[in-house]
């Protein structure tokens, strides 16, 4: 479907399935050096839900498309260290009950510790109470539901694959879970149920539906839908479950700390651009899924509202191809761009130039870790997540939770103790896409 897109000023407003596979780093075999394979286990042992066979279709439909094969089995005995090596990530199914026993759970620890993907679905939360390594990879237990009905979803992360092609209210159907604890402090809430939109949510108005983490040298990713057969056919949903099986396999990268006390600079709306101005020529603009683009320049739009002095500030990025941009920081107010050039810093986007001069970089002071950056980058065409630390004089960066640069300011003539920020529009040929720019003021302490 066709996104508009409005210009402004701103400032103005069953069986088990045996290949030749490796392990979880770099599958090989018969399907190919780089083929990824995904495990799909459904064994349950209290409620079973009749939208399995459903389930387990569209995990290989969706692996036909994404480019990964996919083995399904309910036969424990899959948990051996041996055969578990020969998967990216294991899909949790809807199973319930104790599934496995503890040599077989041993086997599974070891798997995720060495660095393995988990992928739970809907009553993967109803499953292995008394195993306190599963608690924490799926992320909360399961403790009731109401009947069936429509909800509001509330978007949180628009960056991560699993979530950055959704709407930021979600409208869908299914068994909305109430669990045991909330998982917000442990792990990187993707999604959330609007407990006003139906009846029977008991989480107090935070109520995480979705969510990923690193566990224990692993991936896991969660997601509470996919109780109906209707679910595994919605094309959002089947886009949610891709993402989250790419983030598992390690095919996607994403910023999966946990993320809390952040307010809002731009939410995607044309109320929050109110204290942006633009600076110099060019433009910015805002998409009706709350996307801001640049066009033309060399201008920057900047952050008027307040000058910043310790903050963590995150935002979401995306390149259609080798095109230029940057994140400035550190410099005063100025109708000119060129003054955010001479006194601040810039946090530099942009897929081939020079070392001090590309992605991560401190623009022309400081190359970032090219190797980690490289881990971390996800392509063009799909979001990353910078954040940018500034405590005193030190400057941090981290792309998609990985942490690339570590830099300190010695000009005396610059200073990052207090100033501004702003998102660069470098010219004709260059346009990148902003999503949720976002900060976290921090105490201030010294160097």
């Amino acid at each position: 479907m066709r996104t508009s897109i409005r210009m402004f000023t701103v400032g103005a407003a069953a069986a088990l399935l045996l290949g030749c596979v490796s392990g979880p780093a770099a599958s090989k075999g018969a399907d190919g050096p780089d083929r990824s394979r995904v495990l799909v286990f459904s064994k349950t042992a209290g409620f079973r839900h009749d939208s399995i066979p459903e389930g387990i279709a569209a995990v290989r439909e969706l692996g036909a498309t994404g480019g990964f094969a996919v083995d399904a089995t309910e036969d424990a005995g899959a948990f051996t260290a041996r055969n578990l090596a020969r998967y990216d990530a294991v899909v949790f199914l809807s199973t319930t009950g104790d599934v496995l026993d503890t040599t077989q759970q041993a086997a599974f620890e070891r798997y995720i510790k060495r660095g393995g993907g988990y992928v739970g679905i809907h009553a993967a939360a109803d499953t292995e109470y008394d195993w306190a390594f599963y608690g924490g990879l799926a992320g909360a237990y399961f403790q009731s539901h109401p009947a069936i009905q429509p909800a509001t979803v509330t978007v949180e992360d628009r960056s991560h694959p699993a979530t950055s092609e959704l709407p930021r209210s979600w409208e869908r159907t299914d068994e909305w879970y109430n669990y045991r604890s909330n998982p917000r402090d442990r792990a990187h809430v993707l999604a959330s149920l609007d407990e006003s939109s139906y009846t029977g949510g008991t989480m107090s108005g935070d109520h995480p539906i979705a969510w990923c983490q690193e566990y224990r040298g692993g991936r896991a990713f969660y997601t509470g839908g996919g109780h109906t057969k209707e679910s595994y056919a919605e094309p959002a949903f089947r886009q949610h479950l891709l993402g989250g099986i790419r983030y598992a396999i390690g095919a996607a990268q994403a910023d999966c700390r946990p993320e809390n006390g952040y307010r809002p600079l731009f939410d995607g709306t044309a109320e929050s651009l109110s204290a942006w101005k633009q600076a110099g020529p060019g433009s910015f603009s805002l998409s009706d899924d709350g996307t801001l683009t640049s066009h033309g320049g060399l201008g920057m739009l900047w952050y008027a509202g307040s000058e910043f002095g310790s903050y963590s500030l995150k935002l979401d990025w995306r390149v259609a191809g080798d095109d230029n941009s940057g994140v400035f920081v550190g410099f005063p107010e100025s109708d000119d761009p060129w003054s955010a050039v001479d006194n601040g810093y810039e946090i530099q986007i942009d897929a081939t130039d020079a070392p001090d001069r590309t992605t991560g970089a401190v623009y022309s002071f400081q190359s970032a870790d090219l190797k980690k950056r490289d881990r971390a980058l996800n392509p063009p065409g799909e979001w990353n997540t910078y954040e940018i630390r500034v405590e005193g004089e030190h400057l941090r960066v981290w792309l998609n939770g990985v942490k690339i640069n570590d830099f300190t300011n010695t000009d005396p003539v610059r200073s990052l103790r207090d100033g501004h920020i702003g998102l660069q529009n470098h010219g004709a040929d260059d346009q990148v896409s902003f999503r949720d720019v976002r900060i976290k003021e921090l105490p201030t302490k010294g160097d």
